[in-house]
């Protein structure tokens, strides 16, 4: 419960802004005779009367599967364990749905703490009324944005910057989500794909062995692939791949 509340907020972080310019002037009319705010009396100061929450919240949900990929470690470990499978060259095996449902408890695992300090600090303490929705939408992007810099090169983050023609802030927390998001993705994605090259690496030497035997041995119509790859695989169990590549993704986050 506590991993789809998180998703759901981080997911604020896109829409709420949008929709938060329309809120005060909604919150004064009537449509149709019919009072849109909440028990026809407002929304406690500040907040988002219900159609505008209900659009948000229908909005959010289509941007879920975008937004996990962008701003959690879901990149790495699903682009990492891809490589892997093709290191190994077994094909279609494990299949993709394994691997996407991998990918996604290890990023609700490797997520966990960021989600209890949201919920903590944003959720329910909005859910409480002590916060209205922008107020909770701010306490949520610290400790998200702290967990994407820490994994960010400042060369993307200053690439970005340049791109936006931002000037270059005095510390992390004035660094703006558009800037952050983006410049943690791409360093993800060379962080993953350094980690691949280096899971290529045993592999690629049983197959040049492999190619090597048969080509001294004059079996140049066997295809190398058919020899390599069960060897590949009892190295792979034998070393307790699995073990050594999940932990040291997971760890890599720690």
């Amino acid at each position: 419960m506590k991993s789809m509340l998180f998703i759901l907020l981080i997911s604020f972080i896109f829409v709420l802004p949008a929709v938060a310019h329309a809120a005060p002037a909604a919150q004064d009319k009537n449509f149709s005779g019919i009072d849109l705010r909440i028990g026809g009396g407002g929304t406690n100061g500040s907040g988002l009367t219900v159609p505008l929450q209900i659009l948000a919240l229908m909005t959010v949900l289509s941007l879920v599967p975008a937004i996990l990929v962008s701003v959690t470690s879901f990149t790495r470990i699903v682009i990492v364990t891809h490589f892997l499978r093709q290191a190994l060259g077994t094909q279609t095996m494990p299949p993709n749905q394994i691997i996407i449902g991998l990918s996604l408890f290890l990023t609700f695992f490797i997520m966990q703490p960021v989600g209890e300090r949201i919920n903590r600090e944003a959720i329910q303490p909005m859910i409480n009324g002590q916060l209205t929705e922008m107020q909770a939408l701010d306490q949520a992007c610290v400790p998200l944005r702290q967990f994407m810099l820490r994994y960010t090169r400042e060369k993307d983050l200053s690439l970005f910057l340049s791109i936006a023609k931002q000037p270059r802030p005095k510390n992390s927390q004035d660094l703006s989500m558009s800037v952050v998001i983006p410049s943690y993705m791409i360093s993800e994605l060379k962080t993953a794909f350094q980690i691949g090259f280096v899971l290529f690496i045993p592999f690629l030497v049983i197959d040049m062995v492999v190619a090597s035997v048969l080509l001294s041995m004059g079996m140049m119509q066997l295809p190398p692939a058919m020899i390599s790859t069960p060897f590949k695989i009892l190295l792979f169990v034998m070393v307790d791949g699995w073990n050594l590549v999940i932990g040291s993704l997971v760890k890599s986050f720690f």
